[in-house]
């Protein structure tokens, strides 16, 4: 270690000791698919038993509603798990927010759902990584905090939402509020990079399922009597893929429709996904994106109807949020860790935080790798390591001015 005062270093010695990996390795036992809620209901009161532990006002709050548009081109609602909240000293000079997230990639039905312990000590398994080792982390950081000595000075809120892996649609609303007079935020998604990279730079995300709307026709009597919804939606996709440039990512995902092959179609379902690296990109993007429509529209004599939108905003790097990495990586260092920081081309709920002028870290989980697939591991031992630094960098942002 390196320059630790003595009440900093008994702080990091008690997150580190608490039972983490025990502790990851039973919440990574309960399937929580972002679509299983019965799943999902027991992971939030496995949690919320918990998170009791903490001092403060504990709920589980209400999903907003979401809808879809689905394959035959209905709008309907999508149902979610609640979300846990908690508060603790609202009134305290230093307000901080920490999230995470219950939900995984890994479906009730997914074929990876057990553990295994790795010869190289890593353990693989579902969520043990993203992030069910995060929130044990953040537990045993904000119980180490809870017998500091500058504790009073300190308040925090907690959300931990089910619905991250889906876009946070549904704790959007949510993550905003909790966001509110924030000074600082730590989110617990895994390192960037298996040593513990930070990610910097975020990119904002879209998600838009265009409903192409045609008319149908008898294929050999009367085609010219009727619109292609199949041929209008990959006119508009070929479209939306020419706005692609450096700043922008476009990924045409996937084309819902079609008919028998006596008949013209119309109906088609286009999914698409746009990730622009600044807000500035991102306005140009709505743009564009209204002009192909529109020029689809009146060359193809069809209806579109967009659904969707920019729901993870672009996440730059402005001044308070290089001091709040700064401090992190101080923090590292005087723990004998050598922090680094990548930017991503993912997206979380770090990119709604920044949104609201708050700076985060949002990578503060453990060390691992592979998430979203049957090979995600996390490595045993940063653990401890990542509590002591969420500890320390906690304790240190009550010491400056609130």
């Amino acid at each position: 270690m390196g320059e630790l005062s003595s009440v900093e270093r008994h702080l990091v010695e008690q997150a580190a000791a608490a039972p983490m990996l025990e502790q990851t390795r039973a919440w990574a036992a309960i399937n929580s698919g972002s679509a299983n809620l019965p799943g999902l209901e027991r992971m939030a009161a496995t949690l919320a038993d918990a998170f009791s532990s903490l001092p403060g006002a504990l709920t589980l709050e209400a999903p907003a509603p979401v809808t879809a548009i689905d394959p035959a081109g209905r709008t309907a609602e999508i149902a979610h798990g609640r979300h846990l909240r908690l508060s603790v000293r609202p009134d305290a000079p230093l307000q901080l927010l920490l999230t995470g997230h219950m939900d995984t990639v890994y479906g009730a039905d997914h074929p990876f759902q057990a553990l295994t312990d790795l010869p190289d000590g890593t353990v693989n398994g579902p969520g043990v990584a993203d992030m069910k080792g995060g929130l044990s982390i953040m537990l045993a950081a904000l119980r180490a905090i809870e017998h500091h000595p500058g504790r009073d000075r300190i308040g925090y809120e907690v959300l931990v939402n089910s619905d991250e892996e889906v876009g946070s649609a549904s704790s959007a609303p949510l993550i905003a509020a909790a966001a509110r007079g924030k000074r600082a935020a730590l989110t617990y998604e895994p390192s960037a990079l298996p040593d513990g990279t930070l990610a910097g730079a975020r990119p904002g995300s879209g998600n838009f399922s265009f409903h192409v709307t045609g008319r149908s026709a008898h294929a050999g009597r009367n085609p010219e009597d009727g619109r292609n919804a199949i041929t209008a939606a990959a006119d508009l996709a070929l479209r939306l893929e020419q706005l692609r440039r450096d700043g922008l990512s476009v990924n045409v995902a996937r084309l819902d429709g079609g008919s028998p092959n006596n008949v013209v179609p119309d109906l088609a379902i286009l999914r698409v996904n746009l990730r622009p690296r600044t807000p500035e990109l991102e306005t140009v993007a709505r743009a564009a994106i209204e002009q192909a429509v529109a020029e689809v529209v009146a060359a193809r004599d069809v209806a579109i109807h967009a659904h969707g939108g920019f729901g993870r905003p672009p996440k730059p790097l402005d001044a308070a949020a290089e001091q709040l990495f700064a401090l992190v990586t101080a923090a590292g260092r005087d723990l004998g860790q050598t922090i680094g920081r990548k930017d991503s081309g993912g997206v979380c709920d770090g990119n709604n935080i920044a949104a609201c002028g708050v700076p985060v870290v949002d990578t503060m989980g453990v060390r691992g790798g592979a998430i979203h697939s049957a090979a995600e591991y996390m490595i045993s031992q940063s653990l401890p390591e990542r509590a002591a630094l969420s500890a320390l960098v906690i304790a240190r942002l009550a010491q400056g001015p609130a």
